[in-house]
């Protein structure tokens, strides 16, 4: 029986040692291109959405009210839904940010990102900082795997007070229905998480639900964005 070769644990140890240096240039990166862009509203979504569909029409009519109201734009820098709200940002003459991820078969940035305002992160969860560190809501259009990991990291997030407070929007309530039966018929049910923890998320389907969850939210909340 062929003898397998072991790793060398100094390497991996040298490896891991290197990769901090990497990982801190990209918070440092983020939060030197971030720190001034003003009030945003991230927004999720499918890259698979082609611009044919309802999904990315509905996200073209939520991004023009949110730049209507004065807040920039920022996605994940991606086709899509993010290419759909990057857009109309950009047409407004508002903020479009994009936050690229290096993937081995997506995503090229859209042309829809102000210039200055593009980051391409190698690292998922320092991309997920910037995210939530520098948005004053989340809307959270269908999508995929990545979105809902993007979507939970803001819920632990505020229900665990790591974070203030902020709106997180389900747009689709077809879509989003069955997360949140789920929720409500087993995390709860197993007494997994509290009863309140479903106000945290709302749900809406059209771009003035969109806008009067955010608006009720900072009335609600008496506090105004970092505009």
């Amino acid at each position: 029986m062929k003898k397998i070769k072991s790793k060398n644990w100094n390497e991996i140890k040298s490896n891991d040692s290197w990769a901090l240096f990497k990982i801190m240039s990209e918070f440092v990166e983020g939060y030197e291109t971030l720190s001034a862009i003003g009030p945003c509203i991230s927004i999720f979504g499918s890259a698979r959405t082609a611009e044919n569909q309802p999904t990315y029409e509905l996200t073209v009519d939520i991004a023009e009210g949110i730049a209507s109201a004065g807040y920039g734009v920022i996605t994940g820098g991606g086709p899509g839904i993010m290419e759909a709200a990057n857009k109309v940002a950009q047409k407004a003459g508002g903020t479009s940010v994009g936050l690229n991820i290096e993937l081995p078969f997506e995503q090229e940035s859209n042309r829809y990102i102000d210039r200055d305002k593009l980051i391409n992160f190698q690292y998922f969860f320092v991309r997920k900082v910037m995210f939530v560190k520098y948005a004053q809501g989340f809307v959270v259009m269908p999508g995929g795997v990545g979105t809902l990991d993007e979507l939970f990291e803001a819920y632990t997030l505020i229900q665990t007070d790591k974070v203030t407070k902020f709106p997180i929007i389900l747009v689709g309530r077809d879509y989003w229905s069955g997360l949140v039966d789920w929720i409500k018929n087993t995390l709860i049910k197993e007494k997994n998480i509290s009863p309140e923890d479903l106000d945290l998320f709302e749900l809406a389907d059209t771009k003035e639900e969109v806008m009067d969850c955010l608006n009720r939210f900072y009335k609600k909340e008496n506090f105004k964005p970092n505009f």
